[in-house]
């Protein structure tokens, strides 16, 4: 038995569950609503304040697809319950960013600015000049919009200068060896 696959999750006060008999899930909530359209052959029970899934065989893909679909509906509740947040830091001599009404401008080293407008789902906060906080329901929709940002001036290993996460470690590599000899 899967070890994530076999954990109940738990609902918690104001988000609702619905599981349809197509295995479509839709988890309602304060933050949002989202939806997953599970594999046909996971069972997905919802018995009061808890869902547990299933798998009906040992086969390679019904085990594989158990912890997945177990971990996929649990993102759904937490993201509409508490929601997700990403945290961009930029660093570099003149690099910044703004938020102009719905969009993100960013001076980012290039001739213009760098302009994202926000997506549905997401919400983008600038609390100072480096750094960015992009917070959304959705797991995944929140992890690729943080990483299209971060696209835009990726970390170089020189300097450090560029767009990274919080928490990020860029490696750094040393500059010419013969700097400084004749």
């Amino acid at each position: 038995m899967s070890r994530i696959g076999r954990l109940p999750i738990a609902i918690p006060a104001g988000v609702t569950v619905t599981v349809d008999e197509k295995n479509l899930v839709t988890v309602k909530g304060p933050k949002g609503e989202n939806s997953y359209q599970a594999n046909a052959a996971m069972k997905i029970a919802v018995e009061g304040a808890q869902i547990t899934v299933t798998r009906p065989n040992d086969l390679n893909e019904s085990r594989a697809l158990h912890g997945l679909t177990r971990t996929l509906i649990a993102n759904m509740i937490h993201g509409v319950s508490e929601g997700y947040s990403k945290t961009l830091v930029i660093e570099g001599v003149g690099y910044r960013a703004t938020k102009d009404g719905k969009k993100l401008v960013m001076n980012l080293g290039y001739s213009h600015q760098v302009i994202i407008p926000e997506i549905d789902g997401i919400t983008i906060d600038v609390p100072n000049a480096n750094k960015i906080v992009i917070n959304g329901y959705d797991k995944q929709v929140v992890g690729q919009f943080a990483a299209e940002v971060r696209e835009k001036r990726p970390p170089e290993p020189y300097k450090g200068k560029g767009i990274r996460y919080e928490g990020e470690y860029i490696i750094r590599k040393e500059g010419k060896a013969g700097k400084g000899k004749k």
